[in-house]
């Protein structure tokens, strides 16, 4: 599946059509392939004994299925989520950023399947994995 936007212009396309994000995330690696999406751990997305929080993670996984997904549709931010299960495996390494990895599985015209693993950074065992799917709005004119 072809990339149609690049990974500066998907961070810049964040920080206009979700301002509240911004600076949260980073953009490691977007190729064809893997869409590497790194969480910036700070203190507000940390729990009691300085991991990363749960819905920290989820947040994560949401908004890298998002980008990888308009990273190959093109910029539609009307894209929902319709579908995500996130199964958390082991606690996180403290005070380390948390990676993820995602795959676009399917991609068709009216939704995007997409499966991501996140890791503690420099850490090879996942801390959680998700599925997600996305509905993308039609094609208008």
């Amino acid at each position: 599946m072809q990339i149609v936007v690049p990974a500066d212009e998907m961070m810049a396309f964040l920080a206009e059509v979700f301002p509240q994000v911004d600076g949260m995330f980073g953009i490691d690696r977007l190729d064809e392939e893997l869409l590497v999406m790194r969480l910036h751990a700070h203190e507000r997305h940390l729990r009691p004994g300085g991991t990363v929080s749960g819905p920290a993670m989820f947040s994560l996984v949401d908004v890298a299925a998002y980008v990888a997904t308009m990273a190959r549709v093109g910029r539609e931010a009307l894209a929902v989520t319709t579908h995500c299960s996130i199964d958390f495996m082991r606690k996180p390494k403290a005070g380390a950023d948390i990676l993820a990895k995602a795959r676009v599985l399917k991609l068709g015209k009216a939704l995007s399947v997409t499966d991501v693993l996140l890791f503690s950074e420099g850490e090879t065992e996942p801390v959680a994995h998700a599925s997600l799917t996305y509905s993308i709005p039609p094609k208008r004119g």
